[in-house]
């Protein structure tokens, strides 16, 4: 979400919030909901006991990868037999390289009989999880597409290759190859997640609703699926709903959605700022969007009930549609505004493409961070900011969601975030930082991630950001 620079206006209130956070941060360490409005603010030790949940979170998307291991028991009667129980054995004992070798070297005569070739694919499907065990999707697929190519109606092996095509972003998964798997797999509701999200990208919202009903359809009982595919159908039927009578304007790598003639104008501008932005802040990350970007501007009055954003954002990239969401009423009368706002929200469509799946990995003030050192949105009187008296929140408490946070408190996260930011691209350079994207799409944790990057501790790291702060300075 874009956020922008009030600090000028806190002054007067800075001891307040510092305090306020400090509760805040210590005692709700994942996020920093603001009291309801309907409420006095007098029950800290409720709130202690009972955390607010963020009003405006996102639905996580459930864990519906099952990478199955297939029963390598029963090996063929053949005279490949001993060869083939010790390479079974391998996989077993874990020898990664050693059975990749050996089922490379296979003579060529077990593959041109059906029953080999087909026991062959399931040592190559069992080798593949291994490797995803130990050095994650990006060398498993290529294994995982060896064991489909000689297995084509082995529903598992079909399944686990598509759930590496997933992870990866991997443009193979196309809808031919989901429409084969769900024929092949029938009471899988995976493949229908995968089409649903395919016929997201391409705008048709008819379509991924379609297959986000099968989807629910063959969940079975397990709750947090159910409740994560219900609420991403609605969203998705209620934006089909209300974007029909939207006109619809695009470019190479964009198309912009707005409400007649009135935003005509802005909408080329809004086209322009972003196609720059793809060049130029693609370069900067070392990775382009995948996929055309939806941005759908609002009236202004109807910005917050028509995106569910709190009243301090101006604007949103909603992670389960894709979309960038903008106020665009009198958006041309102060440009540079408009330009700081799509690049900013750029960047976060961008990130979230880039680690995929793994997209809720990134923590959140990594996450803003990067949206406003990479747009160029760095509040120009950062220095002079941090120069004032106020308690920082610890950067693990400004991990998870921030859409309850108070108005202060959201400007203490953005100032905190875009601070913390600068220091790491400063000291260590865009590239480390980069290599960090990898490792969180990898679903390592941050602290891992940093200690292996940075060879330093997470703890290590805010140690050092915050001593070069300027008032820390002064203090010392």
């Amino acid at each position: 979400m874009y956020r922008r620079n009030i600090f000028h206006i806190l002054y007067p209130v800075a001891c307040l919030v510092g305090l306020f956070v400090v509760y805040q941060a210590w005692f709700k360490p994942t996020y920093l909901p603001a009291p309801p409005s309907d409420q006095p603010n007098t029950h800290a030790e409720d709130s202690q006991l009972e955390p607010a949940k963020p009003i405006h979170e996102a639905p996580r998307e459930p864990e519906l990868k099952h990478t199955r291991l297939i029963d390598p028991s029963v090996i063929p009667k053949t005279s490949h037999h001993e060869l083939l129980e010790v390479i079974r054995d391998e996989i077993e004992k874990g020898h990664i390289d050693t059975t990749e070798a050996k089922l490379a070297d296979l003579p060529i005569a077990i593959t041109h009989n059906d029953t080999t070739r087909r026991y062959v694919a399931i040592l190559w499907n069992n080798l593949g999880i291994q490797q995803e065990k130990t050095g994650g999707t990006a060398v498993s697929i290529k294994t995982f597409k060896k064991a489909a190519s000689l297995d084509a109606k082995n529903s598992v092996i079909q399944l686990n290759l598509a759930h590496a095509y997933w992870e990866l972003r991997d443009p193979a998964m196309t809808q031919d190859f989901l429409e084969h798997l769900t024929v092949l797999a029938p009471e899988e509701p995976f493949p229908h997640l995968a089409l649903a999200n395919l016929f997201q990208e391409r705008d048709q919202l008819g379509e991924a609703a379609h297959h986000l009903d099968h989807a629910i359809a063959r969940a079975g009982n397990d709750l947090a699926v159910q409740s994560y595919l219900q609420t991403v159908t609605a969203k998705v039927r209620g934006t089909e709903k209300s974007e029909t009578r939207l006109t619809s304007r695009g470019s190479t790598h964009f198309t912009v959605k707005f409400d007649g003639d009135a935003d005509q104008t802005t909408s080329v501008a809004v086209l322009e700022i972003l196609e720059e932005a793809y060049r130029e802040i693609g370069q900067k990350i070392g990775h382009f969007p995948s996929k055309t970007i939806v941005v759908v501007l609002h009236a202004k009055s109807l910005f917050q009930s028509a995106t569910g954003s709190p009243v301090w954002a101006d604007g949103l990239f909603d992670p389960v549609l894709g979309r960038i969401h903008v106020p665009a009423q009198d958006a041309l009368a102060d440009h540079a505004w408009l330009k700081r706002v799509l690049r900013h929200e750029f960047v976060h469509a961008l990130l979230h493409d880039e680690l995929g799946s793994a997209g809720s990995a990134i923590p959140t003030w990594l996450n803003e961070g990067l949206a406003m050192e990479l747009s160029g949105d760095r509040w120009s009187d950062l220095d002079q900011i941090m120069k004032q008296e106020f308690t920082l929140i610890p950067l693990p408490a400004l991990e998870g969601d921030w859409g309850g946070l108070s108005s202060d408190a959201a400007t203490v996260a953005y100032l905190e975030a875009n601070s913390a930011v600068h220091y790491l691209i400063d000291r260590f350079g865009m590239s480390r930082v980069r290599e960090l994207l990898v490792h969180l799409k990898a679903r390592q944790a941050l602290s891992a991630a940093m200690q292996s990057q940075l060879s330093l501790s997470y703890e290590q790291f805010q140690s050092r950001w915050e001593d070069q702060l300027p008032h820390h300075e002064q203090k010392g």
